[in-house]
């Protein structure tokens, strides 16, 4: 269906010429689902943005060819004019976004935006078109589609602007989907629907979908095969179950070693040092060399080829030369005529460090909930008068200890971010709270002036979405020093200035980051820029909402053994809103479980996870795409 031939991408910047796609070939069939990894950074959506011809106006394809098949015969998108990309986009090629915030237009309904695709490229018009349009929002599980056809995207939580998202792309049944992480902001059961949905429509239609995702798990329950892209580059390719089996290249055991779950519980990931090189430079050698912990001297000055060691397997690593102009006796050498048994797992890292005992005396709360409720009012006619109230959180209750984790899942729309929001004060005046929350015995719902602003220095929140959290006029370094120089006045501003240039090292990004505007980062890179933002005044309490959903495996290593290490030296305590249960595992000392409003099951997160007894725990968790890692 599709054919990606020597793709070369370039950004002109004013830093130089960005080379963010390099040489990518790759090959997807009919009815295939071909899964695209990676770090953040490293070149995944920008070869997406190739495909369709969407690059920024700073962007161009400098060489290569992307042939689609059509009508029997291939096309080259690449030589097509523009006139001609409009009607391929939508109907032959289509793409789901990774931000639904930004692509959704604002001032829009959702229906409408979904008719304009069905009537544009479809025989449907009018009330037919409409008809269509609820049956996808119903198809992609959007509660009450007849409804909220109607709403406009801020009046939808971030899940279901990712599900408006879905159906708009799959309205006009293309050949070819191209999913930029379409499940980033849904939680496991949607989840599960929409990719048991784009399976469904693979087998009815043939239709080929090119899948970005930094999910290992649903990589290996949806892909067929893979292609581990690093700056730029692709650098392993295989069939799904033998990549998983036998990862070749450093980088690939590296990122398997970083994943999270019960197992690595009280021990930190592996996470890889460093981050992804700049690509306005020139390469000598192997692009991973610095990070690699297997790196020979060759491997500076030698580019690596594409080899395959195993049938059906390539690898772009000198390991795997079998003429290499040097002496494989580097460390953790390889000969290129090792058997598949030969090859090492991949490589585990003791950091040294030393993790508290989760099964510690229970200390006394830093934040107690005590039936807590947030009903958002309905307003009708002229008057806007109320005429109810929309129970988004209803009645809960629960403890937070310092130096504790408590995860609160559910699925989209339950409460759970309304309850974070509620918690910080977030929502006053816009809503009507009953109830008790406090903060150090303090009823935050009473704090006004010099007391409010004391218990938001202690209480920070990590938002879901980093696009519409970070102030698009503002560089990274205001940013970060913004709160700061409101919170913590004592604080000068060389100190200021210090303390954000460490905070960025610590989530992985670098110093020349300070000066550059949100925009100029990717979606994972932002969420960094959020994340270090909450730590900047060093809170007691921080409410995570979904903080790991934007960023790939190697990243999300490095967040979560930051997260431990301050919770270990400071004793924050999180309250840790997110669907992916990995993180879950490994990080949370205490699980709630919402649904519609209500907490239905609570309690250690062993027990919770190992034997729930609430019917709808038990489908959260069967619905959890796992990563088994066939032999």
């Amino acid at each position: 269906m599709l054919r990606v031939q020597d793709l070369h991408t370039v950004l002109e910047t004013d830093s130089g010429l960005v080379r963010a796609v390099e040489a990518v070939t790759l090959t997807i069939e009919r009815g295939e689902t071909f899964a695209l990894v990676g770090e953040s950074g490293c070149g995944k959506s920008m070869t997406a943005l190739s495909i369709l011809r969407l690059l920024p106006d700073n962007g161009r394809v400098e060489r290569g060819a992307v042939r689609l098949r059509a009508g029997g015969r291939e096309i080259d998108l690449v030589q097509l004019p523009e006139s001609r990309m409009r009607d391929v986009r939508g109907r032959r090629v289509s793409i789901i976004f990774q931000e639904p915030s930004t692509s959704l237009n604002p001032v829009m309904p959702v229906g409408e935006q979904i008719v304009e695709v069905i009537e544009r490229h479809t025989p449907l018009k009018g009330e037919a078109a409409r008809t269509k349009a609820i049956e996808w929002l119903q198809r992609v599980g959007l509660p009450e589609p007849e409804r909220r056809i109607d709403d406009y995207p801020f009046q939808l939580s971030g899940g279901q602007k990712q599900r408006v998202m879905i159906a708009i792309a799959l309205a006009a049944e293309p050949d070819v989907v191209i999913a930029d992480e379409p499940t980033t902001a849904l939680d496991v059961t949607i989840q599960k629907q929409i990719l048991d949905l784009l399976q469904e429509l693979q087998r009815q239609q043939g239709m080929a979908l090119l899948l970005i995702t930094h999910d290992l798990g649903i990589v290996a329950t949806m892909a067929h095969r893979i292609a581990l892209m690093y700056a730029g580059e692709v650098v392993e390719v295989a069939e799904t179950r033998e990549f998983f089996a036998r990862p070749l290249h450093p980088y690939a055991q590296l990122l398997l070693a970083a994943l999270p779950d019960t197992a690595k519980r009280g021990q930190p990931l592996a996470a890889i040092p460093g981050t992804v090189p700049r690509l306005d430079q020139a390469f000598a050698g192997c692009r991973f060399v610095e990070r690699c912990p297997q790196a020979m001297a060759a491997c500076k000055v030698t580019p690596p080829g594409l080899y395959t060691p195993v049938d059906g397997h390539g690898v772009r690593c000198l390991l795997y030369d079998a003429t290499p102009p040097f002496e494989k006796g580097g460390p953790g050498g390889i000969s290129s005529s090792a058997t598949a048994e030969q090859i090492p797992p991949a490589p585990h890292y003791e950091r040294g460090v030393d993790f508290t005992d989760r099964r510690r005396a229970e200390p006394p709360p830093l934040l107690d909930v005590r039936d807590y409720k947030v009903y958002f009012p309905v307003r009708r006619g002229l008057l806007k008068r109320v005429v109810g109230y929309v129970k988004a959180v209803d009645g809960i209750s629960f403890s937070l200890a310092a130096g504790r984790t408590l995860a609160l899942v559910g699925e989209s729309g339950c409460g759970k971010t309304t309850t974070g929001k509620a918690l910080l004060q977030l929502l006053r005046g816009a809503v009507r709270i009953e109830g008790q929350a406090l903060l150090e015995g303090r009823l935050l719902d009473a704090l006004e002036g010099d007391a409010l602003r004391e218990a938001r220095r202690k209480a920070q929140i990590i938002f879901q979405d980093p696009f519409a959290s970070l102030n698009p006029r503002m560089r990274v370094a205001e940013i970060l020093e913004e709160g700061v120089a409101s919170l913590r006045p004592e604080i000068s501003a060389d100190e200021r200035r210090q303390r954000a240039a460490a905070l960025l090292e610590k989530v992985g990004l670098r110093p020349e980051s300070m000066n550059r505007f949100p925009h100029e980062f990717s979606g994972g890179q932002r969420q960094r820029i959020a994340i270090a933002r909450a730590l900047a005044v060093e809170p007691k309490l921080i409410v995570c909402d979904e903080p790991t959903s934007a960023l790939d495996v190697s990243v999300q290593a490095q967040i979560l053994n930051l997260l431990a290490q301050l919770q270990r030296e400071l004793g924050v305590a999180y309250l840790f809103i997110t669907h992916n249960f990995g993180v879950v595992e490994y990080l949370a000392h205490d699980i709630a479980v919402m649904r519609a409003g209500k907490i239905v099951e609570a309690g250690a997160a062993e027990q919770v996870l190992e034997r729930p007894r609430h019917e709808y725990t038990k489908a959260l968790l069967a619905a959890v795409p796992r990563l088994r890692r066939a032999a």
